[in-house]
């Protein structure tokens, strides 16, 4: 289960300080980036954090982005030789500034027009006419995030470059299915695969009561299930499969077992592809003689730190039916505990996940009872800021689109996964600006998660 990596976040590191710097501040350039966008209803969604501007009782705060939920789309329209961006919610009232303060104003006060310069990189700067003054996330104090209020100040750099996030973007065609590229696929993806009482044991006792789906690995692959949500624990026999720990589970699974399942069923499917997610607690050395009792492995397994992949972008499906690549494999490890345990396990094909896709939070809430629609960064702390909206130049992160809660409860899963398809356009493709690559769910029989993954399958985010 996802829980887990609550507490592991403090102490997984992300990648190099130089590689995220430029991960934020660079973002890929995109088409129309030199003129400001047209009139229409938006986010305004900082560069640097991914979390949107709204309005609180007069207010101007970053929050985590909801949707068209809690104040935070705004109206961009033309005004004489500026733009005014007047709230959704509340015509008449336009975000602008008091002062140092951001200030929701009358869309009649002189306060409220705003100068938009393209920064380039489809982003945009916010300023005050005739000042060098611009719309700004606050620093960040040492050992916290940044703050909530929004300042309108002089030489922030960075911090004032926006996104003007369309609320609702229009698709693009998509493309046939062998000329599709990676990134414009969504695929079904189960949390927790592996907790699923079929295979074997998977918890203690009383935690296995609440299994994260109901059907084996096998059936998962034969209904279209494509990502695989992995918990991998280190014990005498290897790395074994089991929620939280080992202990007192009955029958666990190894994970080199259930790898051979899936890169049988891709001998057997050559025009299929699967991810796999390691939620790791295993010594490198350990992964990779587990990696070795697997048959057939490297001909399947794909490489994007091999095949130019942060230069040239994704490749297309026909591409990586062509050359047999077929199993992506991600770890949430550090790089940096592996390189001081001198081996790190992109050295044997398990790629890094930070380094290759953005993840939101990984709950919505208990097990019953309302919801969390917000969707933000899994990677946005006091240590760590690494927005949903990352991009890089030529490269564009793979989405993990988290869906599911704190416990599986077939009823509130049934509910939750019915309603996957309309958080998924709302909530989470504008906060990341990008579509969701895979949609993880618990209990993926229950709710008809797969109309989702199909509707998302039918266009592109532009």
């Amino acid at each position: 289960m996802r829980t887990p990596r609550a507490l592991l976040a403090a102490a997984v590191t992300a990648v190099t300080a130089a590689a995220l710097a430029a991960a934020t501040v660079t973002p890929a350039p995109a088409a129309g980036a030199d003129a400001v966008p047209p009139s229409g209803t938006y986010y305004v969604q900082s560069a640097v954090t991914g979390l949107n501007a709204a309005d609180v009782s007069g207010t101007v705060e970053q929050h985590r982005p909801r949707g068209n939920e809690d104040r935070q789309q705004w109206t961009l329209r033309p005004d004489g030789d500026g733009h005014l961006l007047e709230s959704a919610d509340s015509p008449g009232v336009c975000l602008g500034r008091a002062g140092d303060q951001a200030r929701t104003v009358s869309c009649a006060a002189a306060e409220a027009r705003w100068r938009i310069t393209p920064l380039g990189a489809d982003r945009y700067a916010l300023a005050a006419p005739g000042t060098d003054r611009r719309l700004a996330v606050a620093p960040k104090p040492a050992g916290a995030v940044h703050p909530a209020p929004l300042t309108v100040a002089s030489g922030v750099g960075d911090l004032a470059a926006w996104y003007l996030t369309p609320a609702d973007a229009p698709g693009g065609p998509m493309p046939p299915r062998e000329r599709r590229t990676l990134d414009q696929v969504t695929f079904l993806t189960a949390h927790n695969a592996y907790a699923n009482g079929v295979d074997g044991g998977f918890a203690p006792p009383f935690v296995d009561l609440f299994p994260n789906q109901n059907r084996g690995i096998q059936q998962q692959l034969a209904d279209g299930v494509r990502g695989f949500m992995l918990d991998i624990h280190q014990t005498p026999d290897g790395a074994i499969l089991c929620h939280n720990s080992c202990t007192l589970v009955r029958r666990p699974v190894a994970l080199w077992v259930d790898l051979q399942r899936i890169v049988d069923f891709l001998r057997a499917h050559p025009d299929e592809f699967v991810t796999v997610f390691l939620e790791d607690y295993v010594d490198p050395g350990v992964l990779r003689a587990e990696l070795d009792r697997v048959q057939g492995l490297s001909d399947v397994l794909y490489r994007p730190d091999r095949t130019g992949v942060r230069e040239n972008g994704w490749p297309t499906m026909g591409e990586l039916a062509a050359d047999g690549h077929r199993l992506l494999i991600f770890t949430d490890h550090s790089r940096d505990a592996d390189r001081s345990a001198g081996l790190t396990r992109d050295a044997f094909g398990v790629m890094y996940q930070r380094e290759w896709t953005v993840e939101n939070h990984w709950s919505m809430g208990p097990g019953i009872g309302s919801s969390d629609w917000s969707c933000y960064s899994r990677w946005y702390d006091a240590n760590t800021t690494i927005p949903l909206t990352r991009t890089e130049p030529g490269f564009r992160p793979l989405f993990v689109m988290n869906h599911f809660r704190d416990a599986a409860v077939a009823s509130t899963a049934a509910t939750d996964n019915a309603k996957l398809a309309d958080r998924a356009r709302r909530f989470c493709q504008p906060a990341a600006r990008k579509k969701p690559t895979y949609l993880a769910v618990d209990r993926y029989d229950l709710g008809s998660p797969t109309a989702a993954v199909d509707a998302l399958n039918t266009y592109t985010y532009p």
